[in-house]
């Protein structure tokens, strides 16, 4: 069955400037542990712990177009950080990543380095196409990750969503528990998600690296593709 990866416009009109890198892995083997990656996510969050502290990251600009994005959408980034900021105050507050499993271990790594929002979806688990949109009123609830009961998106908020419901709330909030991960992932795509002062060469160096990555230790094959206001879409089935 097609599916499509697609951007609604009003997200443009929303947020001018944004850029997402997409990578989209077919046949991968995703079981067992890597101990390079975890040694790099180790010299990652030292590196963060020696330039960063708790006080002034908000204030950096990476993390700063995170929040007064948040706020545009009408969620409080006090209460509701990024993916990014909320994995760098983890690690600011001396906690040491653990292993998920291999994808979601080299996206941390990729999100640390780079200081990018980095997410990704099983396809297996993906109903129709996934849209990067607006939330309407009335979207049906959705258990997110590490939460006991479903919850609807609010009206207005950014959203990933397939044909069940939200997979992503909040924009890279929290994803949804339906299409997270595992270690029986087999093909699935992952987006790196820029807005400036982030460009969309920073975009496609990083997409390049994570697409490198998962090669190297996942294998199965792999393709990257840039997506803007001018080519808002993807086919992920004929990637």
């Amino acid at each position: 069955m097609p599916m499509k990866f697609k951007i609604d416009h009003k997200i443009f009109e929303k947020f001018s400037g944004l850029t997402v890198g997409v990578v989209v892995c077919k046949n991968l083997n995703n079981s067992g542990t890597q101990e390079e990656v975890q040694k790099d996510i180790r010299i990652q969050e030292n590196n963060i712990r020696d330039k960063y502290n708790t006080e002034t990251l908000s204030q950096t600009p990476k993390i700063d177009v995170w929040r007064k994005t948040y706020v545009a959408f009408g969620a409080k980034p006090k209460e509701n950080k990024s993916s990014v900021e909320n994995l760098y105050r983890l690690v600011l507050q001396g906690v040491n990543l653990r292993h998920i499993n291999k994808l979601v271990d080299i996206y941390n790594l990729i999100s640390l380095k780079h200081m990018l929002p980095v997410g990704g979806e099983d396809m297996a688990k993906i109903r129709g196409d996934v849209v990067l949109t607006l939330a309407e009123p009335n979207e049906p609830a959705v258990l997110l990750l590490g939460d006991k009961e479903p919850r609807p998106p609010h009206a207005g908020e950014v959203i990933y969503k397939d044909d069940i419901s939200a997979i992503c709330r909040r924009w890279n909030w929290r994803e949804a528990d339906r299409t997270k991960f595992t270690e029986e992932t087999k093909n699935c795509f992952l987006v790196i998600e820029g807005l400036p002062p982030v460009t969309r060469q920073d975009i496609e160096r990083v997409a390049e690296e994570l697409k490198d990555l998962i090669q190297k230790f996942c294998g199965g094959s792999t393709i990257c593709k840039v997506l803007d206001e001018k080519q808002p879409e993807i086919d992920l089935s004929a990637a």
